[in-house]
């Protein structure tokens, strides 16, 4: 029998998602679930676990009712999810002790300012190549095991399980079968040797974390299991994972170093492929794993990245929308910037919760800078679009300069990416071309990918590759000194956004 597709599942931030890819990569079903988001506490953000694997389930069997398709006629899952949204649950009955604490979740701030007042952050900077902050997911696991009633005695014992939400995917659809995860993954905890690609003792030693607790890490494409019969109707391969903003980077095809993808959302996420070894960034970028490939045996190659991202993006649209109530949707901010020629010098920096890389700056606050008595709402508009193309331009520069590779082109992808206006922005700002694909569900199909590429559904890299086409490429149009006096005068902007909610004095 033929197998036609392959299913990706895409668990979100604040929604479940499931896609059926056919051979030629075109998307032939498709659903779609929202679910909860807990606020328990000022900067606490969770979710329930249960919730998320009822949706996901719900979602993959929608899709495929709506690609008219059964068990049979998939090939092989492939899982891609939201990276460093942690939990933990009883291996015996998987039920989870607590609600997962989620990647946006600020609760473990203060360990990991103890953890630079120690003298650590040096050090783990080399080991993972990540800052130490509450967005990854080694300090929410050591909360978890220090503040839920008997998750230390229980992890101990080995009687828990910690996973992201990939791992807990995996386990459920295998029944408990399988505790695994993969290296894109493993590579968001600050547990992880991103050289050695195995977890660090010295790490789970300094964070208190029994090693019995961790799942194992499989190739990012490769089976590591089937899903029990019972829930989409036959035994699956699950033989693709990756973390959503590595799975997008596979899925644009950006095989080759140097060649880089960003994706505009809520935020924006870069990256760029830097080959086979790891990069130190010295700009405050992250080094992360990209995926690891094996050629056919037990071991496999990872191909490491280059990440930045921008707190703010299409957020900044968002209040835009219902801070300010400029405009009544999203998708009227275009023809509204698009009415004035420029900003008029205007400049938003969006850092209503902190700046990101390369500033890290979590006391920076939202700045809007250079108005006058003629500045309009269309003014402001066109300086929030373009505060979102000029925080991507930065994160580039840096790479540029920490790979020592100078970018041809940025594949994008992500909702605020089918705005021609953002776009053009960005390829002015950058100097490059910016390239937007016709298939838009760029973290699905990287999931797709990794999956059919392990079992044989397309045969190799160069075959998965050859699918992928430009919808459109924005051609820049600026010259050398106005692209760079425009970053020069937001340097300027961002100076004065910084530190504002410190109590350090301000000169």
């Amino acid at each position: 029998m033929t197998t036609e597709f392959v299913l990706a599942l895409d668990q979100g931030t604040t929604s479940s998602r499931a896609i059926v890819f056919d051979r030629a990569g075109t998307v032939r079903g498709l659903g779609q679930r929202e679910f909860r988001q807990h606020y328990p506490r000022p900067g606490w953000v969770e979710h329930d676990a249960t919730e998320i694997w009822h949706s996901q389930l719900d979602v993959a069997r929608e899709a495929l009712r709506n690609a008219g398709a059964s068990a049979a006629d998939i090939a092989a899952i492939g899982i891609t999810n939201q990276r460093e949204t942690t939990l933990i649950w009883e291996r015996a009955t998987g039920r989870p002790l607590a609600r997962a604490i989620v990647w946006q979740d600020r609760r473990t701030a203060p360990l990991c300012e103890q953890l630079q007042a120690d003298g650590h952050g040096e050090f783990l900077q080399e080991r993972t190549g990540l800052v130490v902050d509450a967005y990854f997911s080694g300090t929410k696991l050591a909360w978890l095991l220090d503040h839920v009633p008997k998750a230390r005695q229980m992890a101990e014992r080995g009687e828990l399980a910690f996973g992201t939400i990939d791992t807990w995917l995996i386990w459920q659809l295998t029944g408990g079968a399988v505790h695994s995860t993969d290296p894109s993954n493993a590579s968001r905890t600050m547990l992880y040797d991103i050289r050695r690609q195995d977890w660090s003792d010295e790490i789970l030693e300094l964070l208190n974390i029994p090693r019995g607790i961790l799942p194992t890490i499989a190739p990012s494409s490769g089976e590591v299991g089937r899903s029990l019969p019972e829930l989409l109707g036959g035994a699956i391969p699950i033989a693709g994972v990756a973390g959503d903003q590595q799975a997008a980077t596979f899925g644009q095809a950006c095989f080759k170093p140097g060649m880089a993808k960003n994706t505009y959302g809520t935020g924006c996420f870069m990256l760029m492929n830097v080959g086979g070894e790891p990069v130190r960034s010295a700009n405050n970028l992250l080094s992360t794993v990209g995926w690891g490939l094996t050629d056919g045996g037990a071991d496999w190659r990872s191909t490491y990245m280059l990440e930045g991202g921008v707190f703010q993006a299409g957020a900044a649209v968002q209040w835009l929308r219902d801070g300010l109530g400029i405009i009544q949707h999203s998708e009227d901010v275009e023809p509204l910037a698009a009415s004035v020629a420029d900003t008029d010098d205007v400049f938003m920096v969006p850092a209503f919760a902190g700046l990101g890389a390369p500033y890290w700056d979590p006391y920076a606050r939202g700045t809007l800078i250079g108005l006058t008595r003629g500045t309009t709402r269309a003014h402001i508009a066109r300086a929030t679009l373009e505060s979102i193309a000029l925080q991507s331009a930065e994160l580039l520069t840096c790479m540029n300069a920490d790979s020592g590779i100078a970018l041809s082109e940025l594949r994008v992808d992500g909702g605020a990416s089918r705005n021609d206006l953002l776009m053009q922005m960005q390829a002015d700002l950058l100097g490059v071309p910016v390239v937007r694909p016709r298939v838009a569900e760029s973290t699905a199909r990287g999931a797709a990918g990794l999956a059919g590429l392990a079992v044989g559904f397309w045969k190799s890299l160069d075959e998965f590759a050859g699918q992928w086409e430009a919808e459109r490429t924005f051609e820049p149009s600026w010259p050398a000194e106005l692209r760079e006096a425009r970053m020069a005068r937001w340097r300027q902007a961002v100076a004065l956004s910084k530190g504002w909610a410190s109590d350090a004095p301000r000169g």
